[in-house]
């Protein structure tokens, strides 16, 4: 209702709370992401990979689960009143993630090999099933994600009998149809059940196999989801858990000889293989949070020779290159960042052979997980830097106002300059790493939304992507009991639209668009609404509802 003799301004000159905008390529990352959410079901476009099978870390898999987490901190961190935004690119992406095609290599993947396990004499049984049993690389990521879904959104769906739905039918083979049904806290029983056979080393990603990261991304997918859902449900399951976890790899060891996280764990050798690359370390640094101290205690060490810190940038060096440069630092106590000590463990012969020589077909997303890495760990400074590289030699490219990176197959330049991307870096590593916030993850562990927390905070609705709009910032202070957002298009063009700012706090309130008073309004109920005609354009536009 409209509030009489009430004396706002007519002109709003400072704000009781001023957040900062997001840039334009974090608004374009959110756009590239909701183009990709939002295509036609089986249209993957940008999203193919020199791996043809989804077996491998570029899968499509690791793509949707990444924008969801980029999408997660975005709004947890920058823009927490704008649910309108947000959850309709979760729904998406958690349906995308529930396609067959996403998930059906399993039932090849499940019958194991020689490469997974050196010892096997013949292929196992394979089953369609892509959560019952190993598989972590899919199905923590799955638990994950609907669990950030229920905590940021309140939103129990996924806890409904038919909330996780997986298809297996195949037209011309097989005897017919199978549907596997989930809920997200079956979900994670299933998960810590297969921890709990494993001795809680982890949960096997390809059969044999405990990757770090997969029971780190348990850290996201069992750990942190586990906590998550702890705080949603009023439990305390993860304490036990954690203890569990940290015993088994206590007697193991996360750390190689060669200083970095070791890469996985045969089950049935019993035995530990080290990684040669930064990439999973820094994927594992990137999402643990419970081991705050331990992660952060390791950085810059541990990318000594990986990342190559010039004036203006940060390179990323091939494997064979940065061990010689650590091996210089070690012997000779070398500086690592010297284009001198660079170019000499470059031209070294042994590394020129072991360049020469691709033990594996494909690359790992590295530049995408040190940029998430970074993104936690480092912060501002250095991931800025990292950036600067990227916007220089990896191809930023824009679509339909969405910001990526193109893919490019080729490792390096002749300068030695990275240049290789792949879809999960240029669609979504990147832009978690410009959307997250130094210890973004740390601080979503230690206070994840509570039910309350969702329903008592006022939100902006009817305000979404699909209009061609993009939203720089939108947030509730609840100490000067003022809401603050910004919107422009993403094409210049000029769009109408009317902003519902939902669940406001009984008061009266001044009505503000582009800092000029529209009207006063008093909500005289528990929680109320107010309605805003915007015309949106090129320029931002400032929407500022403020309490008397």
């Amino acid at each position: 209702m409209k509030a009489e003799n009430i004396n706002f301004p007519d002109v709003l000159e400072t704000l009781p709370h001023d957040p900062p905008k997001l840039s334009k390529e974090q608004c374009g990352h959110i756009r590239h992401i909701h183009n990709l959410a939002s295509a036609l079901d089986g249209d993957w476009s940008f999203m193919g990979s020199e791996e043809p099978g989804q077996e491998w870390d570029t899968a499509r898999r690791y793509q949707l689960a990444t924008m969801a987490y980029a999408l997660g901190a975005a709004h947890y961190h920058r823009l927490p009143a704008m649910r309108s935004v947000f959850k309709p690119m979760f729904e998406n992406l958690i349906r995308k993630m529930l396609r067959r095609d996403v998930w059906d290599y399993w039932y090849l993947t499940s019958q194991s090999g020689i490469r997974l396990d050196p010892d096997l004499k013949e292929l196992r049984k394979p089953w369609a099933d892509p959560v019952v049993k190993e598989n972590i690389m899919y199905s923590g990521h799955l638990l994950n994600m609907v669990s950030l879904f229920s905590w940021l959104f309140n939103d129990d769906r996924f806890d409904q009998a038919d909330g996780i739905v997986l298809k297996f039918d195949p037209m011309f083979w097989g005897m017919g149809p199978q549907t596997f049904t989930y809920t997200r806290s079956g979900l994670q029983k299933v998960i810590l059940a297969e921890m709990e056979k494993e001795g809680w080393v982890g949960v096997c990603c390809e059969p044999n196999l405990v990757f770090i990261i997969c029971n780190q991304f348990p850290s996201w997918k069992k750990i942190i989801a586990t906590r998550y859902n702890d705080v949603r449900n009023g439990t305390n399951v993860v304490d036990d858990v954690l203890a569990k976890y940290k015993a088994a790899w206590a007697e193991r060891g996360f750390i190689g000889e060669n200083g970095l996280f070791r890469r996985f764990y045969t089950t049935r050798q019993k035995r530990l293989v080290e990684s040669e690359e930064i990439g999973h370390s820094a994927w594992v640094m990137a999402f643990m949070p419970w081991n705050y101290d331990f992660v952060q205690g390791l950085y810059p060490k541990i990318g000594e020779g990986f990342l190559h810190r010039m004036d203006d940038r940060i390179n990323v060096n091939p494997a064979p290159v940065a061990h010689e440069i650590r091996r210089l630092v070690k012997t000779e106590s070398a500086d690592p960042d010297s284009a001198s000590v660079v170019s000499r463990a470059a031209e070294s012969e042994s590394v020129k052979e072991q360049l020469r020589i691709r033990h594996f077909p494909y690359r790992t997303p590295v530049f995408g997980y040190v940029a998430q890495w970074l993104s936690e760990v480092a912060g501002p400074a250095d991931l800025d830097l990292l950036l600067r590289h990227a916007d220089t030699y990896l191809g930023p490219s824009w679509s339909n106002g969405g910001l990526y990176y193109k893919r490019c197959d080729k490792g390096w330049d002749e300068q030695g300059n990275y240049t290789y991307v792949d879809p999960h870096t240029g669609n979504a590593g990147i832009a978690y790493a410009r959307l997250n916030v130094k210890d973004g993850q740390k601080k979503m562990w230690d206070h994840p939304w509570t039910k309350e927390d969702v329903e008592s905070r006022p939100w902006i609705d009817d305000v979404g992507l699909d209009l061609g709009i993009d939203c720089l910032r939108g947030e509730w202070d609840e100490e000067s009991r003022t809401m603050v957002a910004s919107f422009r298009t993403w094409d210049q063009s000029e769009v109408s639209c009317r902003a519902v700012v939902r669940n406001l706090p009984p008061g009266k309130y001044g009505v503000y668009v582009a800092g000029r008073l529209q009207r006063a309004v008093e909500v005289d109920q528990a929680r109320g609404d107010i309605d805003v005609d915007l015309q949106v354009g090129a320029e931002d536009v400032d929407l500022v509802i403020r309490s008397a």
